[in-house]
């Protein structure tokens, strides 16, 4: 007779190593507990737009019937992505955000032992899928004392030594804000043709006149984008991603069906056609950041040079520093999650918000 105790159904081993998920953005339960409403909260810890997303989208949500299922392939979509970015739609697939657009990717490319390089410190979901496939994580670290500057040299000799199936690396980074040429990013991925190379471009649009690694045109480089950054849509989770056909193809092939709501495809086609309000968003928000980093100086907080709106600030307990602010009705980033827990990520907000914040510090 089988012992039913030991032969139960179990996870799989794998989701046991898969590390916490930690990520900036409200806590609604955390709100609850310090009897604080979300409405009342200022979130420095959110990298999106402050200023929000086009008037537009209102009317264009009000088009989405939510009596029907969505459009299963992003049509529309892809075709405005398409002529917006100068691409084919064969060479984009939208997801409910760059996070589902990651676990997709993991799912397509990565077989259990396969090694995978991470370029930190950086954002934690590209660990998570690489270990819930079984993959074996290098981490490349940058340096503090080096203002966390990306060292090519470096890494390229750790892919070398590594060679691994997948890189995964941030341009923009996350938390850093730091960038990396995509002329060094072409010289890798040529250099290692048997590597995909996903560059996750999440924060392209806050560094102005920054090229995208998608005009490298190479077969084994595939971007990622985050509509809910620079367009300001995280409530409605919109992303995609860029590249060869033939890499598109896998990632469109692993897709849970209907995962874009058609509130988000409606958002994204009207957020695409008012390219106006983003370039004037953004403008605002440059000169907003430049004010508030003068205003950290003054308080004696040292940001860390980043040519995103967001940065890194070390103030010796990051945890205790957010903790003490909360109460407040204010949270950044604490850092501990990205294997820096000396330091705070803020992101500017409209120069308002960034005043309440500077008074309380």
């Amino acid at each position: 007779m089988s012992d039913h105790k030991h032969n139960r159904p179990l996870p799989r081993a794998e989701l046991l190593a898969i590390p916490a998920a930690v990520h900036g953005a409200l806590d609604y339960a955390e709100l609850a507990q310090n009897a604080l409403r979300a409405t009342n909260v200022l979130d420095f810890s959110e990298n999106s737009n402050p200023f929000g997303p086009s008037p537009a989208l209102r009317a264009a949500l009000a088009t989405a019937d939510p009596a029907h299922y969505p459009d299963r392939d992003c049509l529309l979509l892809r075709a405005a992505l398409a002529e917006h970015l100068g691409a084919t739609p064969a060479e984009i697939v939208v997801g409910n955000g760059t996070a589902e657009l990651l676990w997709l990717i993991a799912f397509a490319f990565l077989r259990a032992g396969d090694d995978v390089l991470i370029l930190g410190p950086t954002f934690g979901e590209y660990a998570r899928v690489a270990q819930l496939m079984g993959a074996r994580v290098t981490l490349w670290q940058a340096n503090a004392a080096d203002n966390f500057a990306v060292d090519a040299v470096a890494i390229g000799a750790q892919m070398t030594r590594v060679q691994p199936r997948v890189v995964f690396l941030c341009n923009p980074n996350n938390p850093t804000g730091v960038v990396i040429p995509p002329a060094t990013i072409g010289a890798w991925a040529v250099a290692h043709p048997q590597t995909l190379f996903v560059v996750d471009e999440a924060y392209l649009a806050f560094v102005p006149t920054m090229p995208s690694a998608y005009a490298l045109g190479l077969p084994n480089v595939l971007i990622l984008r985050s509509m809910t950054k620079d367009y300001a849509l995280a409530g409605l989770r919109l992303g995609y991603a860029l590249g060869p056909p033939a890499l598109i193809a896998g990632v469109t092939q692993t897709r849970i069906p209907w995962s874009v709501n058609a509130l988000a495809q409606a958002a994204g086609i009207a957020a695409l056609h008012d390219q106006a309000h983003l370039r004037q968003s953004l403008a605002r928000l440059r000169a907003a950041k430049h004010e508030f980093i003068a205003g950290l100086f003054n308080r004696g907080l040292r940001p860390v040079p980043a040519q995103t709106h967001y940065m890194l600030v070390d103030v010796g307990d990051g945890a205790a520093f957010r903790q003490r602010l909360l109460p407040h009705g204010l949270i950044v980033r604490d850092c501990a999650s990205f294997g820096l827990p000396a330091y705070v990520r803020i992101a500017t907000h409209q120069p308002h918000e960034n005043q309440q914040l500077l008074a309380h510090l």
